[in-house]
């Protein structure tokens, strides 16, 4: 961060732990229970909102003076949509497996509360430079706790990490079983990743007191 300002700087770093959109701001938990069972699919996620909500900040910090403000929601979403298209376009193109695992979940990129939240709270009142790095440093908050979600889950829950067998049965051939781990199925339903990240928010507020709200 040494070639970016202080601000800037912040405006990078402080998504991915003391105003991280999931834990913190308790945004984009969907995603995060629905495609975190497998860690390959939240690595693609977590790279696709970036892209998103990246691109997507320029270009609406770039129109925020001609978009009318009674419309500006419908221009967010003509922007956001056009981009998800083309994340879903390359999926289908160079990962077609991969792009039917997630799915409607791509689609559902559009109306990511976190994407059209910095739309709203930044984008629209900041030069396309610093919506771009503020959308680069909400989508790494956003990736890492998917992929923190999704590597116990598909670890715990499936005894595999990219699907390649870590735990539990026997590896191909060799009769050597992976640490006598037996799969949790628990782990690979949704509900198991909320108590994931109900934990993770446990630990990030026992290390940072500030960020426990008082009664």
């Amino acid at each position: 961060m040494a070639l970016l300002s202080k601000k800037d700087a912040k405006l990078v770093l402080d998504p991915l732990a003391d105003n991280n959109p999931i834990t913190i701001q308790v945004l984009g938990i969907c995603s995060a229970l629905a495609i975190t069972a497998q860690l390959q699919a939240a690595v693609v996620m977590a790279i696709s909102v970036m892209f998103v909500l990246g691109m997507g900040n320029v270009v609406i910090s770039l129109m925020r003076n001609i978009i009318p403000s009674k419309i500006r929601i419908i221009a967010q979403l003509v922007v956001v949509a056009a981009l998800v298209i083309i994340v879903d376009q390359v999926l289908k193109a160079f990962a077609y497996e991969l792009s039917k695992t997630l799915s409607v979940f791509v689609g559902l990129i559009i109306t990511n509360c976190i994407i059209m939240g910095r739309f709203e709270a930044f984008a629209l009142g900041n030069t396309p430079w610093r919506s771009f790095l503020d959308g680069i440093g909400n989508a790494l908050g956003y990736g890492i706790i998917l992929v923190i979600v999704a590597f116990l889950r598909e670890l715990l829950g499936s005894g595999t990490l990219f699907g390649i067998k870590v735990l539990g049965d026997p590896i191909a051939k060799t009769g050597v079983y992976a640490l006598g781990y037996e799969n949790n199925g628990f782990m690979i339903i949704p509900p198991a990743a909320l108590i994931v990240v109900g934990i993770i928010i446990w630990v990030q507020r026992s290390r940072n007191p500030a960020l426990i709200e008082e009664n």
